[in-house]
């Protein structure tokens, strides 16, 4: 008995001065972390959402002649059963030829798709250039943000930002509850988080993956547009490229800053919307949306020096590259959600889970090296 005592003196202990730290520290954000645990892909329940509004009209996508009949080997099969997949699609030639269902989601669920939302972010970044509400990727963070308007940050441009090169010291840390990324995620002043940031290194001298740079380019586009980013995804993609259903990006707070970084949330035939956007050169029906050189520098390796003193071979503009096949990007969330496209067989592939293989082939994660060899396969 007298052990269970001090265990429960300690545990008493323990929890008194987390709470301490948490209420004093301004820190209120580790409460919610501590009570959620892990993200996952339901977390759009827990936070407050803006709507991204899908088409009018609904334009579905059609069905091959062979939906649902080509080749799906069991190898991959049991890979993606292995890391809970909860929905795989194939889109060839603009036709959906398979998909696939688990774990009660279906073609219209609500998933969330943590970092693809940095790839759709860099899409409106292209967007507000092509509109003119930004100069180019050269022009300054600083002439948006006024915190980035002097020192060592007025340095940084939109380009450092877009390759993950801004210099600051964001601790790019998912699983430490303490971590600014943490704060990011559970807290409800994204504007400070992201802001606070202080310089480590020169603008554009070393890649370093960082969600806060992206949420800086989110910020960027409210101030250049004068929108929120659910009404201007919804203006120049979700609505054009005629997204079935409505999506919701979540915030930090009720009407407050979008998560740009993450937390994109729809399906797996809408998220393949973006693979045809990106699969057709940053183009709608035609019209470009993104200037032709902004699209090609987008899924180009930006070459940065990267934490391995290697050049980056694997990032562009918040996309990723494989190395092995330089022709083929995607998009890619923590948890496994990926809109791969292989532009050699006109093929966008979508897989949305709730977890990932932590296992890499030249940067790319073991399931994604999966399903790029599947889609090349057919």
């Amino acid at each position: 008995m007298r052990v269970f005592k001090w265990l429960f003196i300690v545990l008493v202990i323990i929890v008194g001065v987390f709470s301490a730290y948490a209420i004093l520290g301004n820190k209120n954000y580790l409460f919610k972390a501590a009570y959620h645990n892990f993200s996952g892909i339901d977390d759009y329940k827990i936070f407050s959402n803006d709507k991204v509004e899908g088409a009018a009209v609904d334009q579905p996508w059609p069905f091959g002649a062979a939906y649902n009949k080509i080749n799906y080997p069991d190898s991959l099969n049991g890979l993606l059963e292995d890391l809970k997949t909860v929905g795989v699609l194939l889109i060839k030639n603009d036709s959906l030829q398979f998909e696939k269902y688990w774990d009660g989601y279906s073609d219209s669920s609500l998933s969330g798709s943590f970092s693809v939302a940095k790839s759709i972010t860099s899409i409106l970044i292209g967007a507000a250039i092509k509109d003119g509400k930004i100069k180019s990727v050269e022009q300054p963070v600083g002439d948006f943000i006024e915190e980035f308007s002097g020192g060592e940050k007025a340095a940084v441009t939109i380009k450092d930002l877009l390759t993950m090169s801004s210099g600051t010291d964001w601790n790019e840390s998912y699983w430490n509850p303490f971590s600014v990324t943490a704060e990011a995620y559970y807290g409800n002043d994204l504007q400070k988080t992201a802001t606070q940031v202080k310089m480590k290194n020169k603008p554009g001298a070393i890649h370093y993956y960082k969600s806060g740079d992206t949420q800086l380019l989110g910020l960027i586009l409210e101030k250049a547009t004068g929108k929120k980013l659910n009404e201007y995804a919804a203006e120049k993609l979700w609505q054009p490229l005629g997204a079935t259903h409505d999506a919701l990006w979540s915030t930090d707070h009720e009407n407050g800053n979008t998560k740009a970084y993450c937390c994109f949330n729809s399906n797996a035939r809408d998220f393949a919307r973006i693979g045809k956007f990106m699969l057709d050169s940053g183009k709608i029906n035609g019209v470009a949306v993104i200037d032709s050189m902004f699209w090609k520098q987008s899924i180009t390796p930006c070459n940065i020096t990267d934490t391995k003193g290697e050049k980056c071979n694997y990032y562009g503009y918040q996309w990723w590259i494989d190395p092995q096949h330089p022709e083929i990007f995607y998009a890619r969330g923590i948890l496994g959600q990926y809109i791969i496209m292989i532009p050699s067989k006109q093929m966008i592939i979508v897989r949305l889970a709730h977890k990932a293989s932590k296992e890499r082939v030249q940067t790319v994660p073991r399931e994604v090296r999966a399903l790029i060899n599947w889609g090349l396969s057919l």
